[in-house]
């Protein structure tokens, strides 16, 4: 114990699993919370002076299942192991930590998705700019990044890292900036030293500055990426050498897309769990770990330059007109196993057999890819043949050292190293091999020779080779047997015969194994020297998976290639929701849409419509659209013109914020505000519904607010597609030039109304609430009720109007009613922000008059009575 608590003082935050013999054990409050998180049992047992400690434990070769629970639960575990052999020492083993997995610094294949980086992230706050470096261990690719603090939020939300680090007593600033959700850890300050970091990059590559990899000048992420280097060495990883190079992440090079965006687009999760019915998943055809890796970072990060776009799509529309050509493609790729795993793995010395058996069949595979590649007579596939390489020696080597099917996945088993590799380890074979054949030879010769039929031979690990005798034949044994022990039905014996091929044979197995251990480590040493090359065809198949994977959708789905230039132009013809169309009910076809925006006739599209018609689907169909485009993939829809865009915004949907305190209306404004403070020239605004968190007099003056402010912004004509039910908003396409009013269509039939889902020019004045409280089961007297009060205030009030409270007193002296004119006129009149309220739908006239006969007990009422109070209700009434 006074072992375990020096190791532990060392990682006080971690869950430390304490190798003894054959269990990691856990002790005190680290037991508690193992027991709780693995459902082990909680036990507690004497510790010298003190009267007791907690422990749980698991068997050594259980980790593989529970070190992921552990993991998953948000621990830090530090794995400490028996660093001698407990046979050669006396006393106490010495033991050590000699790996510390966290969240975001994890290697096995049991914890790590396949289709999704781990990300660690590490965040420097400098006085004037923040850096930001992300790395996935498990496959080496590592990113750096500087600017404002709302330019690393996005980043951040884009990649989702699975733990960020930063600088101590940045507490404030990070929750500010990054909200409190994050898995985090704090490191030192001058651990973020930007001059020790730059060295250790440069230590980390092989180079002598970092002006090759174009991040010379970005002092913070400098800080940011060296941290992480450090946090490696921290968590004893220390065999990173296919970490190789770093690449920034340049702003000006991909989409603007920040977490409000990825949330309401649903690209990654949807409802809140992460995969199936998300966006990702939607068009995931990827047939490799590598392509579906890098074809969430495309989503996340779509690319500006339409050359760079055209490229992709020249690919993919190639692979839609060869389709014999693309099965074949496919047909390799799909042989590929995950190279850029693998290749860490080697660097870190934990790769299987069978791991690198995969890696030579996906060597072949390859090979094979390339030929294709080069004799397709395609030019864009010629330039992707050359950045493959088969790495021959490295396949023929594993081929002629490894067994093509190992008899054991850990080389400390053996059953790994083929025949032929090394004449010593044949020969070590044959001699364990024939040395058991021989035992089962005296076996025989022994049964015949004393008459006992049941002789047995066996070996345990207390004396080895020995020969069981029931009792029933025991008076047979001869004299030169030597008995080791006694059971209850039977007896053991030894002889000298035994122990000479016992010796020969145990001598050889162990010889056998460290033989195999030293040629696969030989054999691991070669592959590193390859791994640069080795992540480089890596990564070229996951860009080849990619896509094949957007030409196969294109297929399935009917998709178009998309036309993209600098301009301003959004016209898109008989779009589709990308996911909505492919969970239609059978028989039941999506209805297409058109949408068409620019910068100087039709900025702004007001679209008006029941519940439930289609008006959301509408904006995030347009919203995925684009993105499918400028990630290089064809669209659902008959046409598509896009003029590139460099930031996309939506605000679509409720949700509350509980843990912050924020509720749906806060959340609304403060995605709102990012928008607005964020626009550009080139962004696409998606609003839905804004305002209906609050009063409708607040939700109609901010939403007005809001369109005008996208439609006069000196600089930044933002192309916006704006949902809404309040009609009144209509009024707006008289009052901006770029603003036009749409509705999505619907048909009356009696009291029932039939969503046509088709939008169309001109606004409309009509809900259909109570239609859709009916359609979703509302009890029929609440909607006879609803439909009652609405046809009052209708008669009173007039359809779906409002008024400025200031004319409120005026309407009611006058008897005038209110309407959308007066919300016009008003704005029209007045620049100064106008408070609205809504107006009292109780008039207290009647009020008065309900009390007055409220008292009223009828059955003790005289004529004469009733004829004064009814004088006095005349009275009050002003008749």
């Amino acid at each position: 114990m006074k072992q375990y608590y020096a190791i532990k003082a060392v990682h006080p935050d971690a869950v430390l699993l304490f190798r003894v013999g054959d269990f990691y054990e856990t002790f005190g409050e680290d037991a508690i919370k193992a027991s709780g998180i693995l459902g082990i049992t909680l036990t507690r047992r004497a510790n010298g002076s003190a009267s007791f400690v907690e422990l749980a434990g698991f068997p050594y070769h259980a980790i593989d299942t529970y070190l992921p629970k552990l993991v998953r639960a948000g621990e830090r575990v530090a794995i400490c192991e028996q660093l001698e052999d407990p046979k050669t020492v006396k006393g106490l083993v010495k033991r050590g930590v000699i790996e510390l997995v966290t969240p975001g610094v994890v290697m096995g294949d049991n914890i790590l998705s396949n289709k999704e980086n781990t990300y660690l992230a590490s965040v420097f706050f400098g006085p004037k700019i923040t850096g930001v470096a992300f790395l996935d261990i498990s496959t080496g690719e590592f990113y750096v990044a500087e600017g404002p603090d709302s330019y690393v939020d996005k980043l951040i939300s884009n990649l989702a890292p699975k733990e960020v680090i930063f600088q101590r007593g940045c507490e404030d600033r990070f929750a500010d900036a990054f909200g409190s959700r994050l898995y985090t850890y704090r490191l030192d300050e001058w651990v973020f030293s930007e001059e020790v970091n730059r060295e250790k990059l440069c230590k980390q590559f092989g180079t002598k500055s970092l002006k090759g990899f174009g991040i010379d000048g970005f002092t913070g992420g400098i800080s940011a990426a060296g941290a992480i280097l450090h946090y490696l060495e921290f968590t004893e990883h220390r065999d990173i050498a296919h970490i190789k190079s770093i690449s920034r992440i340049d702003q000006d090079d991909y989409v603007w897309i920040d977490k409000f965006t990825i949330r309401n687009l649903e690209l990654f999760s949807s409802n809140g769990s992460r995969g199936k019915g998300s966006f990702a998943d939607a068009v995931d055809r990827t047939l490799t770990p590598m392509g579906g890796r890098l074809l969430k970072r495309w989503i996340a990060m779509p690319i500006k330059s339409p050359v760079r776009i055209n490229e992709r799509l020249d690919i993919v529309e190639f692979f839609v007109g060869e389709s014999d050509f693309s099965e074949r493609v496919r047909t390799q790729v799909a042989l590929i196993g995950d190279l850029e795993r693998i290749a860490s793995r080697v660097a870190a010395a934990k790769v299987t057999p069978r791991e690198l058996v995969q890696l030579k069949n996906s060597l072949s595979a390859i090979e094979t890819l390339k030929q294709e590649l080069e004799e397709c007579g395609n030019g864009r596939m010629t330039i992707l043949a050359r950045e493959l390489d088969a790495l021959a020696e490295v396949r023929d080597r594993i081929a002629r050292e490894i067994y093509p099917d190992p008899q054991n996945n850990q080389i400390q088993k053996g059953g790994v190293i083929a025949d032929g590799v090394d004449p010593e380890l044949d020969d070590l074979r044959r001699i364990a091999l024939h040395g058991k054949d021989y035992l089962l030879r005296i076996q025989q010769r022994e049964s015949e020779a004393t008459g006992i039929p049941s002789l047995k031979l066996s070996y345990n690990n207390v004396f080895g080779y020995y020969i069981e005798v029931r009792n029933t034949h025991k008076d047979k044994v001869p004299d030169t047997w030597i008995r080791k022990q006694t059971l209850a039905n039977a007896e053991r014996y030894i002889t000298e015969e035994l122990k000479e091929y016992e010796e020969k044979i145990l001598g050889a197995e162990e010889k056998m194994l460290v033989l195999e251990q030293r040629i696969y480590n030989e054999l691991m040493g070669f592959i590193r020297t390859t791994l640069k090359t080795l992540q480089e065809s890596a990564a070229t198949v996951a860009r080849i998976d990619c896509l094949q994977s957007f030409a196969r959708i294109a297929c399935e789905r009917h998709y178009v290639r998309p036309v993209l230039d600098e301009g301003k132009r959004i016209e898109i013809k008989q779009g589709r929701h990308p996911v909505i169309e492919t969970t239609m009910p059978v028989g039941e076809a999506y209805i297409p849409n058109d949408i068409m925006l620019d910068d100087r006739q039709q900025q702004i599209v007001m679209i008006t419509g029941p519940n439930m018609s289609g008006k959301s689907a509408l904006l995030r169909q347009t919203a995925l659209i684009i993105l499918m485009a400028q990630i290089g993939s064809f669209v659902p829809a008959k046409s598509a013109h896009i003029g590139v865009v460099d930031k996309i915004f939506t605000r679509v949907g409720a949700s509350d914020n509980i843990s912050q305190g924020e509720s749906t209306f806060m959340v609304e404004m403060l995605e709102s505000a990012s928008i607005l403070n964020n626009i550009s020239d080139r962004s696409i605004v998606l609003l839905d519904e804004i305002g209906r968190g609050t009063s409708t007099y607040d939700g109609i003056s901010i939403a007005w607010a809001m369109v005008e402010y996208l439609h006069n912004h000196p600089t930044a004509h933002a192309k916006t597609l704006f949902a809404t039910h309040y009609h009144e908003l209509n009024e707006m396409e008289q009052m901006c030039p770029r603003v036009k009013n749409y509705h999505v269509a619907v048909k009356e039939m009696g009291n029932h109304i039939v969503f046509l889902r088709k939008l169309e020019r001109g606004g409309t004045e009509h809900s259909f609430g109570i239609h859709v409280a009916r359609m979703a089961g509302m009890p029929v007297s609440v909607v006879s009720r609803a439909d009652e009060i609405l046809r009052n205030l209708e008669l009173v009030y007039g359809s779906n109007e409002i008024v400025p409270s200031r004319s409120l007193k005026e309407r009611e002296r006058s008897g005038r009613k209110p309407s959308a004119q007066s919300v016009r006129e008003a704005a029209e009149s007045s620049s100064q922000n106008m408070q609205l309220s809504m107006f009292q739908l109780e008039d207290p006239v009647l009020v008065q008059i309900r009390d007055q006969i409220k008292g009223l007990d009828l059955d003790a009422l005289t004529p004469l009575e009733a004829l004064n109070k009814l004088n006095e209700i005349k009275k009050i009434a002003g008749i």
